[in-house]
């Protein structure tokens, strides 16, 4: 994407206000609600057994990474020298930092690297990823942050959301689900949106959210509170993707994120039910076998052919080149809203 005087304000698309951004408006941005809902008790499993099985070390290496690419993009974005270099009006902010400073409010009030920094490092831009075939930032946008305040919140929702789910079905599915629904995010911004670029793990965790939902569902009978689990979620989920439809949000890489994740929790967090629920009634030491209901086969099977089918046939249309808009007219309701204080014109 082209973006004016390096403004990330009026160039980025922000991914999401309550659970992590892509870019976006500094007067939107807040904690993620996330954490909240999923401190309470009322998703509670039925038994004793289903509690932590692994110790969750990926989510940790996930939000280490993501710091690291940060600094290492303050580091090559370098805002005192490009400033004296291009002669820019303003000052950098922080200046106390030396090169690790960042860029002015009024280019981005997120405290972070110039949107030309963030375009070099692999941030998603439709004529990037179709034009010059650079389909490799579909993934690397996800790892890449606008600023300070757009990278504690997705960390923060990381941690939350993910050493949870980390340590109930262990490192490999739930990094498949985050770096899988990320990519799927990707995809459907590239889709919709052409005139701005975007950054961030939003896409990533909102799979994580469509997967705990998939997951409560696959395995609702070893639930114990099952409506006020499934009430929690969906308020969770309707709460961010509502934020969603403000302007410079990127609700696009949410919704995608989410149906790969949702997809993705029918097929890699079911739980064997006979062995839960014939536990109580049986007696200690009695050996239990590992069993599947057929719903559970069923729902795994139709997840895996839609998924198969969605990346396929997204991936063919962005690479052909075509616009979503053009199949789907009132899908830029999805990502902005018209309303007396706002006009999505320029979205």
């Amino acid at each position: 994407m082209a973006v004016v005087d390096d403004d990330l304000e009026n160039r980025m698309s922000a991914k999401d206000r309550g659970i992590g951004s892509r870019g976006g408006d500094r007067n939107r941005i807040g904690p993620p609600p996330m954490p909240v809902a999923l401190s309470s008790s009322s998703a509670e499993f039925g038994d004793n057994a289903l509690s932590s099985q692994w110790t969750s070390w990926l989510v940790p290496v996930f939000v280490a990474a993501n710091v690291a690419l940060f600094v290492v993009a303050m580091f090559v974005n370098n805002c005192p020298k490009h400033f004296e270099s291009h002669r820019l009006r303003g000052h950098c902010v922080a200046d106390f930092l030396g090169r690790l400073s960042f860029e002015p409010l009024r280019s981005n009030p997120l405290f972070g690297p110039s949107s030309h920094t963030l375009e070099k490092l692999g941030a998603l831009e439709w004529s990037k990823v179709v034009e010059k075939k650079e389909g490799w930032r579909l993934l690397t946008c996800i790892w890449l942050h606008a600023g300070v305040i757009h990278l504690a919140a997705n960390m923060l929702s990381l941690v939350f959301i993910g050493i949870r789910l980390e340590q109930q079905f262990g490192f490999v599915r739930i990094g498949v689900i985050y770096v899988l629904s990320g990519i799927g995010g990707s995809i459907l911004s590239s889709l919709f949106i052409r005139n701005s670029i975007s950054v961030g793990a939003s896409g990533a965790l909102f799979g994580l959210l469509g997967s705990m939902l998939s997951e409560l569902f696959t395995n609702w009978t070893i639930y114990s509170n099952k409506i006020a689990a499934l009430l929690t979620l969906v308020f969770v989920i309707l709460i961010n993707l509502a934020i969603g439809i403000l302007p410079h949000v990127d609700n696009f890489a949410h919704v995608g994120g989410f149906l790969t994740g949702f997809l993705l929790g029918f097929i890699l967090l079911a739980r064997p039910q006979f062995k839960w629920l014939a536990r109580e009634h049986m007696p200690q030491g009695t050996p239990l076998r590992y069993k599947y209901k057929p719903y559970q086969y069923l729902l795994c099977l139709l997840s895996l052919a839609l998924l198969i089918a969605w990346f396929v046939v997204t991936l063919m249309m962005l690479f052909r080149g075509e616009n979503g808009n053009d199949h789907c007219r009132w899908c830029r309701y999805l990502r902005c809203v018209p309303t007396s204080r706002w006009s999505c014109d320029d979205i």
